[in-house]
């Protein structure tokens, strides 16, 4: 680390409940690396005095733009919301100005709310580590599209005792490893290297021989390959990308999230699903890949109002549901009706339609084959896209099929030359 700025991990917290475990992690920080700086900021609801404590609560609650300056007669889920909004401003001014390389907190649920929200606004790739009480279990509404690292606290974070001891240990050891490699990354100099353009691809279990050919195709012509699995997370982390101008081009061939979301499967991503690409220009090719599909659990979980529909047994933790012609016509409408209203470049954007089949169990002889579903909503989507200037392109073969994966990729690098070019 010769030369380097000093490694900064901030820990984040309330303590005015988690004081003494808080003051444990900082001293298990430094016996890790005695030259790491631990910014320790207090977010709990009364106000405390330590020399230990970097940013007091009264200068997060000053930062909060939903503060009055006073706590006392809040509700607890405001006291939250509100120094959720200081944190999120004091850690985020101290980011943007270079000087974290880690961020680590200790929580049950209300802790762990304040430090998940904040740490959710960081850019990806930024350590972020919480030890939670609440890590066993459903951890989605925490993490969301983020790279948030969750670790089981095992006993509640009430008092040290040896279990709490060892867990807090490794929480700080792996934050001192984690926030290290930041800081070296961060610090390597890229000299006259050339960016690699970077490219998202959206893949499921049922697409993923198409995505294999469009994938190395794409690295083989020089770009860098982001596939996100479209379980829900992955689509929203893929718009999250977006946003934050760090993908050059998206090949959307998996657009099943939007299924889930329509009709109430597992996987469901948000309204924002393919949208930001359209509203930024980021040429996209979008596709229809498993939409005739949505995911529920194990078949027992499967809603009662369901249970006369088709399905498939993809594996034991995951069931799937065919979907119907007036599902897949409305499906049709939302993908050309997001498309259209988000474009700002039509020329950058084309919809590509495999009409032999949608997914690797949709094509003829496979269990979800049906082709009254599949022409709805291509007929739908074509409907749709009628005069928006947006190309619709219909291939004569099924999604997976090798050709239509070398075609799809090629297709995508000219409309991202062709942006550069521009």
């Amino acid at each position: 680390m010769t030369g380097q700025k000093p490694v900064t991990i901030v820990a984040i917290g309330t303590l005015d409940t988690k004081l003494v475990e808080y003051l444990y992690l900082r001293s298990q920080i430094l016996e890790a690396d005695p030259s790491i700086n631990v910014i320790l900021i207090d977010a709990g609801r009364a106000a405390i005095q330590h020399e230990a404590i970097t940013v007091s609560q009264p200068e997060v609650l000053k930062a909060s733009s939903a503060s009055d300056g006073s706590l006392e007669s809040l509700p607890r889920g405001e006291v939250v919301a509100t120094m959720i909004d200081g944190a999120k401003r004091v850690i985020g001014d101290l980011v943007n100005e270079g000087k974290v390389h880690g961020v680590i907190a200790l929580g049950g649920s209300g802790g762990t709310s304040i430090a998940a929200a904040t740490m959710r606004e960081l850019p990806l790739t930024l350590p972020k580590l919480i030890v939670s009480t609440v890590a066993s279990g459903d951890t989605s509404s925490y993490v969301a599209e983020s790279d948030i690292t969750m670790m089981y606290s095992v006993v509640d974070i009430a008092g040290l005792n040896d279990v709490l001891r060892a867990v807090i240990t490794n929480a700080a050891v792996a934050i001192a490893g984690m926030a290290r490699g930041y800081a070296v990354r961060c610090a390597t100099p890229t000299g006259s290297e050339v960016r690699k353009k970077c490219v998202a691809v959206t893949m499921f279990g049922v697409t993923t021989p198409a995505v294999t050919v469009a994938r190395q195709r794409l690295e083989e012509m020089g770009f860098e390959v982001y596939v996100f699995h479209a379980t829900g997370a992955g689509g929203r982390s893929m718009e999250r990308l977006l946003r934050e101008g760090r993908l050059d081009g998206v090949l959307d061939l998996t657009t099943t999230e939007l299924a889930d979301e329509l009709v109430g499967g597992v996987m469901s991503a948000n309204e924002e699903r393919l949208t930001i690409a359209a509203k930024t220009g980021v040429p996209q090719i979008v596709s229809v890949g498993a939409l005739d599909m949505v995911n529920f659990g194990p078949k027992d979980t499967v809603p009662e109002k369901f249970r006369d529909r088709k399905f498939f047994e993809h594996n034991p933790s995951v069931t799937l549901m065919r979907t119907t012609s007036n599902e897949c016509r409305e499906l049709g409408k939302r993908i050309a009706s997001r498309l259209r209203a988000n474009c700002v470049d039509a020329s950058a954007i084309e919809v590509w339609l495999p009409l032999k089949g949608i997914s690797a169990i949709a094509v003829q002889g496979q269990a979800f084959y049906d082709n009254e579903a599949d022409g709805a909503l291509f007929d739908a989507i074509k409907a749709g896209l009628d005069g928006s200037g947006i190309a619709v392109k219909e291939v004569d073969a099924d999604i997976n099929d090798p050709k239509w994966a070398e075609s799809i990729a090629r297709r995508l690098v000219e409309l991202v030359n062709s942006k550069s070019k521009g």
